[in-house]
């Protein structure tokens, strides 16, 4: 099957390598022509160094997946695409969009009739080797005619893949998908911490996350990356405490509000990750001037 992918990136070049390897026709279109023409040399791509040139060298019903970033990045990639596809042709947006926007221009889209499929993709920087877990909003007869490039993308043929629901499901569950990821990272984070904390007990936590891996119940891949990244560096100590957030996560809190939903516990894995930014808290300084104020409680001053 012959498809078309826009942007090489980390995700996005994987995925195309994976496509590659089991036999599918990938024509590629990076930003910086670079990265295409090393993939072509490297891996076996059809190179096109124009959205142009893509498109003509894909036949009808075309395949366009978009691995971009969301927002700006995917609007325009998409407004230049528009006048360039026919009726039948199949848009794919494999980025993180907030799926009100996917929703949005697939009415737009699919008005012109070419067809329009969100699909939330996970498996990071691993997936080439492991899948993908794909997660497909849109028409479900588009996406039974897609399952020969969503069973080879996946972990398995019957497994890792699925419709969810109309346009803009697939985003919408990879945005719930990460809102959840934010929430164990930090139980994991927390954990960890307090272990490293009791310094008398000398607790090696590397061997812990090994012995976690077998039998119990907090098993799981976010645990096995932790044990990797611990065998690497048992202290961390090459590592900065800054963790950045790409969007879903703060979706899925406002998505939850909305809803009328608790969730405490995404929310304050949200905003511990805004906290990891602060060089320096303001808040902590009121708390800490308030202390001294009404109890005289030692106070550290700026030296």
């Amino acid at each position: 099957m012959k498809l078309g992918m826009i942007g090489l990136g980390k995700m996005g070049g994987n995925m195309a390598r994976r496509l590659l390897k089991a036999g599918h026709t990938v024509v590629g279109f990076n930003r910086s022509p670079e990265v295409t023409r090393g993939m072509a040399a490297e891996d076996g791509l059809e190179p096109a160094f124009s959205i142009e040139e893509l498109i003509g060298k894909l036949e009808s019903p075309r395949i366009i997946w978009s691995m971009l970033p969301a927002g700006t990045t995917t609007e325009e990639m998409q407004e230049q695409l528009l006048p360039l596809l026919s009726k039948g042709d199949i848009l794919i947006d494999g980025g993180n969009s907030n799926y009100k926007d996917s929703i949005r221009r697939a009415e737009m889209i699919e008005s012109e009739g070419i067809h329009v499929v969100d699909i939330g993709v996970s498996g990071g920087i691993w997936g080439l080797r492991e899948g993908y877990s794909l997660m497909a909003g849109g028409d479900a007869d588009v996406i039974a005619y897609l399952s020969p490039i969503m069973k080879t993308l996946a972990p398995s043929e019957n497994s890792g893949w699925g419709r969810v629901g109309p346009h803009g499901a697939g985003h919408f569950v990879k945005m719930v998908h990460n809102g959840i990821e934010y929430g164990m990272m930090e139980a994991f984070a927390e954990g960890f911490e307090i272990m490293h904390s009791k310094k008398e007990l000398g607790i090696d936590i590397h061997q812990v996350t090994q012995i976690w891996q077998e039998g119990s119940v907090v098993r799981s891949w976010l645990l096995d990356l932790a044990e990797r990244a611990l065998r690497e560096d048992p202290t961390l100590s090459n590592i900065q405490g800054w963790v950045a957030d790409s969007g879903e996560g703060r979706w899925t809190v406002q998505e939850a509000i909305d809803l009328d939903v608790p969730a405490p516990v995404i929310t304050l894995s949200l905003f511990k990750r805004f906290e990891s930014r602060q060089k320096e808290s303001f808040a902590a300084k009121i708390l800490a001037a308030l202390r001294n104020q009404f109890g005289g409680h030692d106070m550290r001053k700026v030296e």
